[in-house]
This record gives C-alpha cells, structure tokens and sequence, in this order.
C-alpha cells in the first residue's frame, strides 16, 4: 500500500510541475491543483496507513495519527479556496489583456511574421 501511495504522489507532482509550466493560464492552475492532490496524498500518508484502525489513540492497540487527517481536511478548504482566487485572476488577466497567455503576449509564430510582412 505505501508503494501505490509513494507512485501516486510522484506521478501527480510530476503532472502538476509539467502543467504548471504550461504557457497558458488555464493548464496552470490545473497543475497547482495536481500539486495540491499530491501534498495532500503525502500529509495523509505520513499518518500510518493502516487498514480497519481507529483515528483515536486510546480506542486500540492500532490506531492512525489523526493530526495528518486535521492537516488533510484544512488543506481541502485552503486549496479550493486558492483554486477559486487563481481562476478569477486568470479570467480577469483574459479579460483585461485579451489573450490567457502567462506573460500576457502572444508567442511569435512563424506564420504570423510571414503575414505581417505581405
């Protein structure tokens, strides 16, 4: 079970580092999204992975640390909350700038220099 945790963790910050350096907006915040899903996986699973174990100490012998399952829970609201901030930047940055490129201009394209100079 903690080598299928350690595989999703990579695999969704791998995802998320290559979608954060996208040159549009939107594939952006996907890919802080992909990175949040993978922090909270690793917060998760620093708390014991145990099958069937009570989240109290006290309640049996195994038990899962519920301090990681508190961090988890807050992280959510957190993330969604940045989420939210980073979609209305970006619509906003589309509105204001006209395109939804990251640095806000346009890439040179070959075809386009041909156009200009006919």
């Amino acid at each position: 079970m903690e080598a299928l945790f350690a595989f999703c963790v990579g695999i969704l910050t791998t995802c998320g580092v290559f979608m954060v350096l996208r040159g549009r907006t939107f594939p952006v915040v996907v890919g802080l999204t992909l990175l949040g899903y993978a922090v909270n996986l690793f917060l998760f699973s620093s708390g014991r992975l145990s099958i069937n174990a009570a989240a109290v100490i006290s309640g049996s012998e195994r038990y899962t640390d519920p301090l990681p399952q508190a961090l988890v829970l807050t992280a959510i609201v957190i993330g969604f909350a940045m989420t939210a901030y980073v979609v209305i930047l970006a619509l906003r940055g589309r509105a204001d700038l006209g395109n939804d490129h990251v640095d806000g201009r346009l890439p040179e394209s070959p075809n386009r220099n041909e156009r200009e100079r006919s």
